[in-house]
């Protein structure tokens, strides 16, 4: 951990390393690859934005070098406003560029904790007509559960902690962190 980087004296101890983190990324694109062969017209990967960014580059990258073709699109909802815990109200902040109706759509998440946004979200994409909407996402806090969402693709359950990297942020800080670590207690909260 101790690269030298700005947020090192942030984070109190790295649970998922770097390595570990690829290395389930491609796990996770051969089983897709595996389930979706035969589709002929490639899956459509919908990125919630923002803390997917990261996976939605590895994966689509891993998914591509082995199949099935795959075109991305881009979402972005909130229900946290501006604390750290979901609302359950869900705005769309930026909604899809194309129409999904006959496709078949994998949504890539970075984190499934309460299951609220991401319960929503499904049913929503489900009235736009889609063939199949499956949800792929790199980590899952099974202790912060609200509501059971079907996720059809886990890559790591994380303990119910504050954690960062890898996409997941706070105060949109250390999405750029290689790894996921867990945050110190004192840096949420001198806010």
């Amino acid at each position: 951990m101790a690269d030298g980087s700005w947020y090192d004296a942030d984070i109190d101890r790295v649970i998922i390393s770097e390595k570990e983190i690829q290395e389930k990324v491609e796990e996770l694109a051969a089983e897709v690859a595996a389930d979706h062969a035969d589709v002929e017209d490639g899956v459509l990967l919908v990125c919630v934005l923002k803390g997917a960014l990261m996976f939605m580059a590895d994966f689509s990258r891993a998914l591509g070098r082995i199949g099935p073709s795959a075109e991305l699109e881009f979402m972005a909802v909130s229900s946290y406003g501006h604390g750290a815990t979901s609302s359950g109200v869900v705005r769309i902040l930026k909604d899809l560029d194309r129409d999904i109706a006959g496709r078949r759509v994998l949504v890539v998440e970075d984190i499934v904790d309460s299951g609220l946004t991401l319960s929503w979200l499904l049913r929503y994409l489900e009235s736009r007509r889609a063939v199949s909407v499956d949800v792929v996402a790199l980590f899952r806090k099974p202790d912060a559960v609200k509501v059971n969402v079907p996720v059809r693709y886990v890559g790591f359950d994380l303990p119910n902690e504050f954690v960062v990297g890898y996409g997941l942020d706070y105060a949109e800080r250390y999405r750029e962190v290689p790894y996921v670590g867990v945050l110190r207690p004192e840096v949420y909260n001198r806010d």
